[in-house]
């Protein structure tokens, strides 16, 4: 198969999923036809050497347990819990019901790593509450997506489990490098809603609060009862992975058990709790691995057949220089956002990438947390905005698509903001890896 023959693809790719064609499927089949052509029957033993590589992963195995810690938290109503304790502290704050759906996304984010479920599941919890209490729908829109979408950027995302797997990376100093630029992220969103009902008091009504007159020291206890066991477990898990204390693996099968020991202590485990987390953990598994598998397969086929040399090859001859091909490649990203899902978009451009990258001289961890983000800010931005999609699924029918679109652009901004001081400061991303670790 010639390079240009090779080049064709990416087309054929695009059209089956613009037909309808379940992406991880659309891999496949581009795969399975492109790879008969080119290699003959011999592609199917390439496939089944695909398939048996993301089975016997021991960094992909990480990934059921941290949706299943996610998973229990959820169906066991601890997330729920913890929703209502962050808003009896916010709900004196303009937009207090945001700033809390904020903060729960930040934390649920830190315990399941999955942008759907993360968005989903806080949704379900927050948009009821805030269009009782009267939130312009717009201001609801897009704290939920925003929000939901730290999944990608805030550790353990499911994703940089498997950049990582890709990059060969370590896990440890992704994690790390993500934390503050995660942090400015959220810290951003909730500055923003503050500033923003503080200009348009009636887009986030405050006087059908009842205030709130537990005694102090009560409030105190009643918040460290709900919040400090699943945030002690969530330190524990990062913080083992972070200091290298246990691998990924290791400590996503912690979190797991103590997430199961924290509905029991709690009070809340019955049989058909643990069936549903194992039944939406087995659906995500199975939805994210079989991306997986199909990309793996795409691009063996793509690159067996040179067009990955040859790519890369003409985005080092280009004559963008280094900054222009840094810039080239996340606006690529970018874009590729708007049609194919942020795994198949790893799967297929890291490989690309990298050797570029760090022929450039760019740090490949620096590099990383830019193409997260980068990855994160088309989730959000119309037409094909993946977090919108999320979000319809769960929006009552008086938030329309207008609703959402104009929700969403205000946090686009802020995320092309934390970029910009990732550029300019790469010290946000790398000082604690590379300096408070100290990793070479």
């Amino acid at each position: 198969m010639s390079f240009e023959l090779a080049m064709w693809m990416f087309p054929v790719l695009l059209a089956a999923i613009f037909i309808g064609v379940p992406v991880a499927f659309a891999l496949m089949s581009v795969a399975l036809v492109f790879g008969v052509v080119q290699f003959g029957e011999s592609v199917v033993v390439m496939f089944a050497h695909r398939v048996e590589e993301v089975s016997s992963s021991h960094i992909l195995a990480a990934v059921p347990l941290f949706i299943f810690m996610g998973a229990m938290l959820e169906k066991s109503g601890i997330a729920e819990g913890m929703f209502e304790t962050i808003h009896h502290w916010t709900y004196r704050l303009p937009g207090g019901l945001a700033v809390a759906t904020i903060v729960i996304c930040v934390l649920f984010a830190a315990s399941s790593g999955v942008v759907g479920a993360t968005e989903t599941v806080v949704g379900m919890l927050a948009v009821p509450v805030m269009m009782r209490h009267g939130y312009d729908k717009g201001l609801i829109s897009g704290t939920i997506c925003a929000g939901g979408s730290l999944g990608s950027i805030i550790p353990p995302s499911v994703l940089v489990i498997i950049l990582a797997s890709i990059a060969d990376l370590s896990i440890g100093e992704l994690f790390t490098a993500m934390l503050f630029p995660g942090l400015i992220l959220a810290g951003l969103y909730i500055l923003y809603i503050m500033g923003y009902c503080l200009i348009r008091p009636a887009a986030a009504p405050r006087d059908n609060y009842v205030p709130d007159d537990t005694p102090l020291l009560r409030r105190l206890l009643q918040t460290a009862f709900v919040m400090l066991p699943p945030l002690s477990l969530i330190a524990a898990v990062l913080g083992s992975i972070i200091f290298a204390i246990a691998v990924p693996t290791e400590a996503a099968a912690v979190g797991a058990i103590g997430a199961l020991l924290l509905t029991i202590m709690y009070g809340r485990y019955s049989h058909s709790v643990l069936k549903e987390a194992m039944l939406t953990t087995l659906s995500i598994t199975a939805m994210i691995l079989t991306i997986v598998v199909g990309g793996l397969m795409f691009l063996g086929v793509f690159a067996g057949s040179g067009g990955l040399a040859a790519m890369q090859e003409l985005l080092a001859q280009a004559g963008l220089g280094a900054w222009g091909t840094l810039a080239l490649i996340l606006l690529i990203t970018f874009l590729a956002g708007f049609v194919l899902d942020t795994i198949s978009i790893m799967l297929i451009l890291v490989p690309l990438a990298m050797p570029i990258i760090a022929g450039l001289g760019f740090d490949p961890i620096w590099f990383s947390i830019l193409l997260l983000l980068m990855m994160q800010t088309s989730l959000l931005t119309p037409p094909m905005a993946g977090a919108i999609f999320y979000f319809r699924a769960i929006a009552p029918p008086e938030i329309t698509l207008r609703d959402m679109y104009r929700g969403v652009v205000p946090f686009i901004a802020l995320h092309f903001i934390v970029l910009a001081l990732l550029v300019v400061f790469p010290a946000l991303a790398l000082w604690l890896p590379y300096k408070l670790l100290g990793f070479d």
